[in-house]
Protein backbone atom coordinates (compact mmCIF):
# COMPACT_ATOMS: atom_id res chain seq x y z
CA UNK A 1 0.00 0.00 0.00
CA UNK A 2 1.40 3.32 -0.98
CA UNK A 3 4.38 2.02 -2.58
CA UNK A 4 5.48 3.39 -6.08
CA UNK A 5 8.79 3.07 -7.59
CA UNK A 6 11.77 5.87 -7.67
CA UNK A 7 10.21 6.84 -4.06
CA UNK A 8 12.66 9.47 -2.04
CA UNK A 9 11.13 7.47 1.46
CA UNK A 10 10.32 3.65 1.15
CA UNK A 11 9.40 1.33 4.61
CA UNK A 12 8.13 -1.50 3.68
CA UNK A 13 6.82 -4.16 6.12
CA UNK A 14 8.19 -2.16 9.00
CA UNK A 15 7.01 -3.67 12.14
CA UNK A 16 7.94 -3.06 16.12
CA UNK A 17 7.30 -3.84 19.83
CA UNK A 18 7.55 -2.43 22.83
CA UNK A 19 9.00 -5.38 24.99
CA UNK A 20 6.15 -8.02 24.08
CA UNK A 21 3.55 -5.39 22.88
CA UNK A 22 3.30 -5.01 19.26
CA UNK A 23 3.05 -1.44 18.65
CA UNK A 24 3.38 -1.29 14.80
CA UNK A 25 2.94 -4.29 12.51
CA UNK A 26 3.80 -4.19 8.54
CA UNK A 27 3.23 -0.72 7.94
CA UNK A 28 4.01 0.51 4.42
CA UNK A 29 4.43 3.71 2.93
CA UNK A 30 6.50 6.07 0.09
CA UNK A 31 7.41 9.33 -0.63
CA UNK A 32 8.52 11.64 -3.22
CA UNK A 33 10.26 14.94 -3.42
CA UNK A 34 8.01 17.27 -1.60
CA UNK A 35 5.16 15.03 -0.86
CA UNK A 36 3.12 15.77 2.40
CA UNK A 37 2.17 12.43 3.84
CA UNK A 38 -0.26 13.08 7.09
CA UNK A 39 -0.80 10.10 9.57
CA UNK A 40 -4.07 10.12 11.32
CA UNK A 41 -5.12 7.75 13.90
CA UNK A 42 -6.32 7.65 17.47
CA UNK A 43 -4.29 7.86 20.48
CA UNK A 44 -1.73 5.10 20.93
CA UNK A 45 -2.17 4.33 16.65
CA UNK A 46 1.47 4.59 16.49
CA UNK A 47 1.84 7.50 15.20
CA UNK A 48 4.38 9.26 17.19
CA UNK A 49 6.30 5.86 17.02
CA UNK A 50 6.63 5.34 13.42
CA UNK A 51 8.32 9.10 13.16
CA UNK A 52 11.02 7.82 15.84
CA UNK A 53 11.78 4.91 13.56
CA UNK A 54 11.88 6.77 10.52
CA UNK A 55 14.51 9.38 12.06
CA UNK A 56 16.61 6.42 13.65
CA UNK A 57 15.20 6.60 17.24
CA UNK A 58 13.93 3.39 17.23
CA UNK A 59 15.00 0.03 15.63
CA UNK A 60 12.38 -1.85 13.52
CA UNK A 61 11.87 -5.44 14.75
CA UNK A 62 11.54 -6.27 11.19
CA UNK A 63 11.25 -4.32 7.32
CA UNK A 64 13.39 -2.38 6.43
CA UNK A 65 13.57 1.74 5.87
CA UNK A 66 15.45 3.24 2.82
CA UNK A 67 16.21 6.68 1.42
CA UNK A 68 17.21 7.19 -1.91
CA UNK A 69 17.63 3.56 -2.55
CA UNK A 70 20.01 3.13 0.87
CA UNK A 71 18.94 1.75 3.78
CA UNK A 72 18.80 3.51 6.95
CA UNK A 73 20.02 1.82 10.26
CA UNK A 74 18.70 3.03 13.58
CA UNK A 75 20.14 3.94 16.74
CA UNK A 76 22.06 -0.02 17.29
CA UNK A 77 24.67 0.84 13.65
CA UNK A 78 24.31 4.89 14.54
CA UNK A 79 26.40 6.42 17.59
CA UNK A 80 24.35 9.30 17.33
CA UNK A 81 20.78 8.64 16.04
CA UNK A 82 19.19 10.63 12.80
CA UNK A 83 20.21 11.78 9.59
CA UNK A 84 21.32 14.73 8.11
CA UNK A 85 18.87 15.09 6.32
CA UNK A 86 16.16 14.64 8.08
CA UNK A 87 14.83 16.95 10.81
CA UNK A 88 12.44 15.76 13.34
CA UNK A 89 10.40 18.04 15.73
CA UNK A 90 8.78 16.21 18.88
CA UNK A 91 5.96 17.28 20.62
CA UNK A 92 8.52 18.61 23.56
CA UNK A 93 10.59 21.67 21.97
CA UNK A 94 13.63 20.89 23.93
CA UNK A 95 14.45 25.12 23.61
CA UNK A 96 17.03 26.24 25.72
CA UNK A 97 15.74 28.59 28.17
CA UNK A 98 19.34 30.67 28.54
CA UNK A 99 19.21 31.84 24.90
CA UNK A 100 16.51 33.77 23.26
CA UNK A 101 14.17 32.51 20.44
CA UNK A 102 16.42 34.02 18.02
CA UNK A 103 19.63 32.10 19.65
CA UNK A 104 17.40 29.18 19.45
CA UNK A 105 16.53 29.24 15.84
CA UNK A 106 20.33 29.76 15.03
CA UNK A 107 21.39 27.17 16.78
CA UNK A 108 22.84 24.66 14.77
CA UNK A 109 23.43 27.49 12.02
CA UNK A 110 26.86 28.35 10.94
CA UNK A 111 28.98 31.49 12.57
CA UNK A 112 31.48 31.39 10.21
CA UNK A 113 29.18 33.96 8.09
CA UNK A 114 27.30 36.06 10.58
CA UNK A 115 25.16 38.30 8.13
CA UNK A 116 24.01 35.30 6.36
CA UNK A 117 23.09 33.44 9.80
CA UNK A 118 21.36 36.63 11.08
CA UNK A 119 19.56 36.83 7.96
CA UNK A 120 17.97 33.30 8.25
CA UNK A 121 16.84 33.53 11.44
CA UNK A 122 14.82 36.49 10.91
CA UNK A 123 13.53 35.01 7.53
CA UNK A 124 12.30 31.92 9.78
CA UNK A 125 10.81 34.13 12.64
CA UNK A 126 8.92 36.22 10.33
CA UNK A 127 7.90 32.71 8.56
CA UNK A 128 6.45 31.66 11.91
CA UNK A 129 5.36 35.21 12.76
CA UNK A 130 7.56 35.65 15.35
CA UNK A 131 9.59 38.84 14.60
CA UNK A 132 8.74 40.72 17.53
CA UNK A 133 9.97 37.91 20.13
CA UNK A 134 13.12 37.74 18.72
CA UNK A 135 14.81 38.94 21.92
CA UNK A 136 12.44 36.70 24.22
CA UNK A 137 13.32 33.86 26.20
CA UNK A 138 11.63 30.90 26.47
CA UNK A 139 10.56 31.20 29.61
CA UNK A 140 8.76 34.27 28.67
CA UNK A 141 7.10 32.91 26.16
CA UNK A 142 3.42 30.83 25.90
CA UNK A 143 3.55 27.17 24.62
CA UNK A 144 2.16 28.43 21.17
CA UNK A 145 5.09 30.34 20.84
CA UNK A 146 7.55 28.16 21.50
CA UNK A 147 6.59 25.34 19.60
CA UNK A 148 6.27 28.10 16.74
CA UNK A 149 10.24 29.16 17.62
CA UNK A 150 11.03 25.06 17.74
CA UNK A 151 9.45 24.81 14.02
CA UNK A 152 11.50 27.49 12.80
CA UNK A 153 14.91 25.86 14.73
CA UNK A 154 14.14 23.13 12.80
CA UNK A 155 13.97 24.28 9.05
CA UNK A 156 16.79 26.65 9.81
CA UNK A 157 19.08 23.83 7.80
CA UNK A 158 16.93 23.29 5.38
CA UNK A 159 16.53 19.03 5.53
CA UNK A 160 15.05 17.15 2.24
CA UNK A 161 12.55 15.32 4.81
CA UNK A 162 10.69 16.84 7.36
CA UNK A 163 8.87 14.71 10.25
CA UNK A 164 6.45 16.97 12.73
CA UNK A 165 4.52 15.25 15.35
CA UNK A 166 1.41 17.38 16.14
CA UNK A 167 3.11 20.78 15.08
CA UNK A 168 0.27 22.98 15.69
CA UNK A 169 -1.29 21.58 18.65
CA UNK A 170 -0.68 24.75 21.08
CA UNK A 171 -0.92 26.92 18.51
CA UNK A 172 -4.19 29.28 18.95
CA UNK A 173 -7.20 29.04 16.05
CA UNK A 174 -6.04 32.77 15.34
CA UNK A 175 -2.74 32.38 14.22
CA UNK A 176 -2.41 28.43 13.27
CA UNK A 177 -4.53 28.78 9.85
CA UNK A 178 -2.22 31.65 8.77
CA UNK A 179 1.17 29.71 9.82
CA UNK A 180 -0.15 26.14 8.38
CA UNK A 181 -0.15 27.72 5.57
CA UNK A 182 2.85 29.71 5.14
CA UNK A 183 4.86 26.46 6.55
CA UNK A 184 3.23 24.48 4.43
CA UNK A 185 3.77 26.24 0.98
CA UNK A 186 7.48 26.97 2.05
CA UNK A 187 8.16 23.29 1.95
CA UNK A 188 6.27 22.74 -1.09
CA UNK A 189 8.33 25.62 -2.78
CA UNK A 190 11.87 23.87 -1.50
CA UNK A 191 10.39 20.58 -2.19
CA UNK A 192 10.85 19.31 1.32
CA UNK A 193 9.24 15.91 2.04
CA UNK A 194 7.15 16.08 5.13
CA UNK A 195 5.40 13.60 7.37
CA UNK A 196 3.17 14.81 9.83
CA UNK A 197 1.30 12.80 12.93
CA UNK A 198 -1.65 15.15 13.56
CA UNK A 199 -5.19 14.94 14.95
CA UNK A 200 -6.25 18.18 12.95
CA UNK A 201 -8.56 17.71 10.16
CA UNK A 202 -6.95 20.84 8.83
CA UNK A 203 -3.53 19.23 8.82
CA UNK A 204 -5.03 16.28 6.89
CA UNK A 205 -7.36 17.05 4.90
CA UNK A 206 -6.26 20.69 3.74
CA UNK A 207 -2.71 20.43 3.03
CA UNK A 208 -1.73 16.87 2.37
CA UNK A 209 -1.41 15.13 -0.84
CA UNK A 210 -1.78 11.50 0.86
CA UNK A 211 -3.31 10.35 4.43
CA UNK A 212 -2.41 7.21 6.05
CA UNK A 213 -4.75 5.63 8.96
CA UNK A 214 -3.33 4.07 11.53
CA UNK A 215 -5.24 1.80 14.29
CA UNK A 216 -3.34 -0.11 17.03
CA UNK A 217 -0.95 -0.05 14.60
CA UNK A 218 -2.40 -1.41 11.47
CA UNK A 219 -2.84 0.75 8.72
CA UNK A 220 -6.41 0.76 8.43
CA UNK A 221 -6.07 3.10 5.25
CA UNK A 222 -4.24 4.64 2.49
CA UNK A 223 -5.03 7.17 -0.02
CA UNK A 224 -5.96 10.92 -0.79
CA UNK A 225 -7.61 12.83 1.87
CA UNK A 226 -10.27 13.61 -0.86
CA UNK A 227 -10.80 10.10 -1.48
CA UNK A 228 -10.65 8.90 2.02
CA UNK A 229 -13.25 11.73 3.06
CA UNK A 230 -15.85 10.80 0.23
CA UNK A 231 -15.15 7.29 0.36
CA UNK A 232 -14.15 6.42 3.75
CA UNK A 233 -13.59 2.49 3.35
CA UNK A 234 -14.49 2.08 7.41
CA UNK A 235 -16.34 4.03 10.10
CA UNK A 236 -12.86 4.22 11.99
CA UNK A 237 -11.79 6.09 9.26
CA UNK A 238 -14.76 8.33 9.00
CA UNK A 239 -15.04 9.26 12.54
CA UNK A 240 -11.21 10.91 12.25
CA UNK A 241 -13.05 13.57 10.75
CA UNK A 242 -15.50 14.27 12.67
CA UNK A 243 -18.80 12.53 13.87
CA UNK A 244 -20.69 10.08 11.44
CA UNK A 245 -23.97 8.32 11.31
CA UNK A 246 -24.06 4.66 9.60
CA UNK A 247 -27.62 4.25 8.69
CA UNK A 248 -29.42 1.05 6.98
CA UNK A 249 -28.96 0.98 3.02
CA UNK A 250 -32.66 1.59 2.37
CA UNK A 251 -32.66 5.16 3.74
CA UNK A 252 -29.64 6.18 2.20
CA UNK A 253 -31.47 5.22 -1.18
CA UNK A 254 -29.08 1.99 -1.81
CA UNK A 255 -30.33 -1.10 -2.37
CA UNK A 256 -28.60 -4.39 -1.26
CA UNK A 257 -26.12 -2.25 0.88
CA UNK A 258 -26.67 -3.18 4.89
CA UNK A 259 -25.17 -0.11 6.38
CA UNK A 260 -23.91 3.38 4.84
CA UNK A 261 -21.84 5.90 6.43
CA UNK A 262 -23.58 9.20 6.45
CA UNK A 263 -22.46 12.64 7.88
CA UNK A 264 -24.01 14.82 9.39
CA UNK A 265 -24.05 17.37 6.50
CA UNK A 266 -25.51 14.45 4.74
CA UNK A 267 -28.89 13.82 7.23
CA UNK A 268 -31.35 16.31 7.41
CA UNK A 269 -34.74 16.81 9.74
CA UNK A 270 -37.36 15.88 7.62
CA UNK A 271 -41.28 15.40 8.13
CA UNK A 272 -41.31 12.58 6.01
CA UNK A 273 -38.04 10.74 6.91
CA UNK A 274 -37.68 6.86 7.95
CA UNK A 275 -36.55 7.18 11.34
CA UNK A 276 -38.39 8.59 14.26
CA UNK A 277 -35.93 10.02 17.06
CA UNK A 278 -35.77 12.18 19.57
CA UNK A 279 -33.25 14.83 20.64
CA UNK A 280 -30.70 14.55 22.72
CA UNK A 281 -28.47 18.16 22.28
CA UNK A 282 -27.53 20.45 20.27
CA UNK A 283 -24.22 22.23 19.94
CA UNK A 284 -23.56 25.80 18.52
CA UNK A 285 -20.83 25.70 15.64
CA UNK A 286 -20.77 29.04 13.86
CA UNK A 287 -23.31 28.43 10.85
CA UNK A 288 -25.18 25.48 12.28
CA UNK A 289 -26.38 23.60 15.34
CA UNK A 290 -24.46 20.28 15.49
CA UNK A 291 -27.41 18.22 16.82
CA UNK A 292 -27.51 14.78 18.32
CA UNK A 293 -30.96 12.38 18.54
CA UNK A 294 -31.41 8.70 19.78
CA UNK A 295 -33.93 6.13 18.66
CA UNK A 296 -33.47 3.16 21.13
CA UNK A 297 -29.62 2.84 21.51
CA UNK A 298 -28.55 4.25 18.24
CA UNK A 299 -27.46 7.65 17.68
CA UNK A 300 -27.40 10.41 14.74
CA UNK A 301 -26.06 13.43 14.60
CA UNK A 302 -26.96 16.03 12.36
CA UNK A 303 -26.93 19.75 11.08
CA UNK A 304 -29.04 22.05 11.67
CA UNK A 305 -30.17 25.78 10.98
CA UNK A 306 -31.79 26.74 14.99
CA UNK A 307 -31.34 25.17 18.24
CA UNK A 308 -33.26 22.18 18.83
CA UNK A 309 -34.20 21.62 22.74
CA UNK A 310 -33.51 18.64 24.15
CA UNK A 311 -36.72 15.77 23.64
CA UNK A 312 -37.80 17.33 20.54
CA UNK A 313 -38.90 14.53 18.08
CA UNK A 314 -37.66 14.64 14.98
CA UNK A 315 -37.79 12.61 11.92
CA UNK A 316 -34.60 11.89 9.75
CA UNK A 317 -33.98 11.36 6.28
CA UNK A 318 -30.82 11.39 4.19
CA UNK A 319 -30.11 13.72 2.02
CA UNK A 320 -29.39 11.86 -1.03
CA UNK A 321 -28.21 14.32 -3.80
CA UNK A 322 -25.51 15.60 -0.96
CA UNK A 323 -24.35 11.69 -0.72
CA UNK A 324 -24.38 11.14 -4.37
CA UNK A 325 -22.56 14.43 -4.70
CA UNK A 326 -19.68 13.10 -1.87
CA UNK A 327 -19.37 10.05 -3.35
CA UNK A 328 -18.73 11.24 -6.86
Amino acid sequence: MLIQSFAMLQVSKLSFSYTDKAVLTHINLDLQPGEYLSIIGESGSGKSTLLKLIYGLLNPDSGSISWKDQKLLGPLYNLVPGEDFIKYQAQDYDLMPSLTAGENVGKYLSNFYPRKKQKRIRELLELVDMSEFADRKPPELSGGQQQRIALARVLAKPPELLLLDEPFSNIDNFRKNNLRRNVFSYLKDHKIACIVATHDNQDSLSFADKTMVLRKGKTMAADSPLNLYKNPPNKYTARLFGEVNEVPGEMAGIEGKKNVLVYPSELIYDEAGLVDAKVKASWFEGNHYLISAYKGRRTFYFHHAVYLAPGTPVRLSVDRQALEYRRS
